[in-house]
């Protein structure tokens, strides 16, 4: 994998993101319009006939050459310290998180993980774990790796829960995956910095901000939308009634994505959050890796030898190129496909993969099961 794959996309990227007041939302529409940042700047004067008037303000802010002096310090940054810098067009970048709305246009990655790996699960909690809080960590991910020995952890190196997370990734030989609210030309807090370049070898470092970015307490918030948007669920395993994990859990819920809690007991103030993610209806109760498991469909069988029936339905119904893609995708799955995972082996946009699941289940083809699993019937 070439380190830059555009150094002409990444810089035109780079500059768009740090042009002020355009912000991620804006930086965004800009990109769908031409489908890439550097015509963005390119094609400028055309960018009237496509943009909401309340965006043409930004038409005139493209005129930067303060944020293409910073773009290219960045990228020579990133070169000299082997920092992979992908841009959302890039085929290694995380898939899960294009779909977001507001996916940042380049992310910054040093580390060996595969950020579109089959599995990949967010786990975050309290900066103030207890004993309880990290056993479960520990308890889970020692757990799923008997169930998906090739899943990716993320996490957000924080105290408490993330780092909790990773140490037990790391030690049960999981690739796992710390998405910073900085540069990477720091580690944020210092005492985690043995766990940070053990993880370079076994997952990675990942965020949206360049080098001298700072650790304020926005970009926290702000990169939680990464932790949640790149995985194919999140698990809260220890939270007080506030805090960043709830909010991360509210990330994936709005993206569409499973949410799933661990619960604590009646009155501890660092599971009263988990507790009321279950109440409310907002997140699965989960008790060990194996639950999780089955509430995603990740189950694995014994082959499964297909009925008559089903080979005569294969032969005979019409499906179109799209369908057929999606069928042979799920299809070898015999407990049924995760429509994440699904979106990523296949390489179709999310929203046009519910659509073709919709046509395939009206013609009897598949069958929608708990958690967004697809079973070829």
């Amino acid at each position: 994998m070439n380190k830059l794959t555009n150094n002409q996309e990444v810089l035109h990227c780079l500059a768009l993101q740090q042009i002020p007041g355009v912000g991620v939302i804006n930086a965004r529409a800009l990109y769908d319009t031409f489908g890439n940042a550097t015509d963005v700047f390119k094609r400028r004067d055309e960018l009237i006939h496509y943009t909401h008037p309340a965006q043409r303000r930004i038409i005139k802010m493209l005129d930067a050459p303060e944020a293409f002096r910073r773009a290219e310090q960045e990228i020579e940054f990133a070169e000299k310290n082997g920092i992979v810098c992908m841009t959302i067009g890039d085929r290694q970048y995380p898939s899960r998180l294009r779909e977001c709305p507001d996916a940042p246009l380049v992310l910054f990655h040093n580390g060996n993980a595969d950020l579109n790996a089959l599995r990949i699960v967010s786990l975050v909690g309290t900066r103030k774990a207890t004993d309880y809080g990290r056993q479960l960590c520990s308890e889970f991910i020692a757990g799923i790796k008997q169930y998906c020995p090739d899943i990716l952890i993320v996490s957000g190196l924080a105290y408490g829960v993330d780092i909790a997370a990773h140490r037990a990734a790391l030690a049960n030989g999981l690739s796992t995956i710390g998405v910073l609210a900085h540069g990477l030309d720091r580690i944020y807090p210092p005492v985690h910095r043995n766990t940070a370049v053990e993880m370079l070898d076994q997952g990675g470092l990942l965020t949206e901000y360049m080098s001298g970015t700072t650790p304020d307490r926005q970009n926290f918030v702000q990169r939680n939308r990464i932790v949640a948007g790149m995985a194919d669920a999140t698990i809260v395993v220890e939270s007080a009634a506030k805090g960043g994990a709830l909010i991360t859990a509210g990330l994936a819920t709005d993206y569409h994505r499973d949410c799933f809690a661990f619960p604590g007991r009646v009155g501890d103030p660092f599971s009263a959050g988990c507790n009321a993610l279950v109440r409310d209806n907002k997140a699965s109760l989960i008790l060990s890796a194996e639950d999780f498991v089955k509430n995603m469909g990740w189950e694995t069988s014994a082959t499964i030898r297909q009925t008559p029936e089903a080979i005569q339905r294969q032969l005979f119904i019409d499906l179109s190129p799209e369908e057929e893609l999606i069928v042979k995708t799920i299809r070898p799955h015999h407990d049924g496909m995760q429509i994440n995972t699904l979106v990523v082996e296949a390489d179709i946009p999310i929203n046009r993969a519910c659509a073709i699941l919709f046509e395939l289940e009206m013609k009897g083809v598949v069958r929608a099961l708990a958690g967004g699993v697809y079973k070829v019937i």
